[in-house]
């Protein structure tokens, strides 16, 4: 590999850690009913969203060993689907990790699937606020995220507020 491309690939790998941290803060703690909430008709709930976040990493992660499917999953138990988001994650971090030849464009992969899961990371945050359960305020700047860690597990907050 060209140092080029394992710069890539490790900024690939911090941007999985970074998404890891956010979005398992936005899932932590939050309420039961919170699964079902929805801000008006036509709107995904949020495991809707979650659902869809492990199918762009399912597809992410077939894009990256050159066998590109798309397969909309129907949702599953808000924990159930909370667990087949963060193994997705980790499966296409290990590919990332491994050295194994990408086969689509690493620019390619953080604008679409990577992009996208960001996007519905902050609204699962704000749709936590809208239901009346928020997620605290966090200097992200500071926030202990290291690349490789992208399971559920992630380090407490540096600074909240």
């Amino acid at each position: 590999m060209s140092p080029d491309t394992d710069m890539k690939r490790d900024f690939l790998r911090h941007t999985l850690a970074t998404l890891a941290y956010r979005a398992g803060k936005a899932l932590r703690d939050a309420p039961p009913e919170f699964a079902a909430y929805r801000i008006g008709e036509g709107a995904r709930t949020p495991v809707e969203i979650l659902a869809h976040c492990g199918d762009l990493f399912d597809w992410a992660y077939s894009m990256a060993i050159g066998n590109e499917q798309w397969a909309m999953a129907t949702p599953m138990a808000w924990e159930a689907e909370q667990e087949r988001f963060f193994a997705a994650l980790e499966r296409f971090d290990a590919h990332l990790a491994s050295g194994d030849p990408l086969e689509v464009e690493p620019e390619r992969l953080f604008q679409g699937p990577i992009a996208d899961a960001l996007t519905h990371t902050g609204q699962l945050a704000l749709m936590r606020r809208l239901a009346d359960a928020p997620v605290r305020g966090e200097n992200y700047f500071i926030a202990a995220i290291e690349r490789g860690r992208v399971g559920a597990a992630q380090a407490d907050p540096a600074y909240e507020f």
